[in-house]
């Protein structure tokens, strides 16, 4: 798959597809990620840190056998070699990971590349990269799970990103159902939801339902 097809990936997704083994109710990634495409999810990352490296590996290549049928982008998160050794289309990096023209280099061009971004400065020098990288990562929004330790930028960041961003960029961090069309409505068209996604009972409703709360109310008379 091709970097400008992974765009329009990105583009009309909606919902940016994130796996989280353990918060998945018991099942496996492979289930959640196939319910993910059921549901329309076009973008996908893989994020597991806590297997081996075997494990992900042979993980990783049942998801993208998956998401290639799909015609959807699958990226790893952090490991460059997992995304090589299995043809992912790309992979997610953020601040403290390798640099991303390293990452270039060692992927080729045809690979997407996004960047995670948690302040005005991430996102310029994420501006300056902009023939590097093909998105970036804005948040976390709220305060998460996921990331314990991150502090919440909350939705003036989604703000200034959709002023200032010359990259697409996907929201993240905290977003469930009662708080997506207040992150939709500060400009972010596409909007990453882990535990509301991978926990619900049905998945793919799940995304029917955050998918249509992120378009804007119809005005009435």
């Amino acid at each position: 798959m091709s970097r400008e097809r992974d765009q329009e990936n990105f583009a009309v997704t909606g919902i940016y597809g994130l796996t989280a083994e353990t918060m998945s109710r018991g099942r496996s990634n492979y289930e959640v990620v196939a319910a993910m495409l059921a549901g329309g999810v076009k973008f996908l990352q893989y994020r597991e840190k806590a297997k081996t490296a075997r494990e992900m590996y042979d993980e990783c290549l049942e998801l993208r056998r998956l998401t290639q049928n799909a015609g959807a982008t699958f990226l790893i998160d952090d490991f460059v070699d997992l995304a090589l050794a299995v043809d992912a289309d790309g992979v997610h990096i953020g601040q403290t990971d390798l640099p991303a023209a390293i990452v270039r280099q060692l992927l080729g061009p045809d690979k997407t590349i996004g960047l995670s971004t948690h302040g005005p400065a991430d996102l310029l020098a994420a501006n300056e990269l902009a023939n590097v990288i093909d998105y970036v990562g804005v948040g976390p929004v709220f305060a998460t799970q996921t990331k314990k330790n991150a502090a919440a930028v909350g939705l003036e960041y989604v703000r200034y990103a959709a002023g200032n961003s010359r990259l697409p960029y996907v929201a993240i961090g905290g977003i469930k159902e009662h708080n997506i069309g207040a992150v939709a409505e500060a400009g972010a068209g596409t909007i990453a939801v882990v535990s509301g996604v991978v926990g619900a009972a049905d998945i793919a409703a799940a995304i029917g339902r955050l998918n249509a709360l992120m378009q804007p109310a119809e005005l009435t008379d």
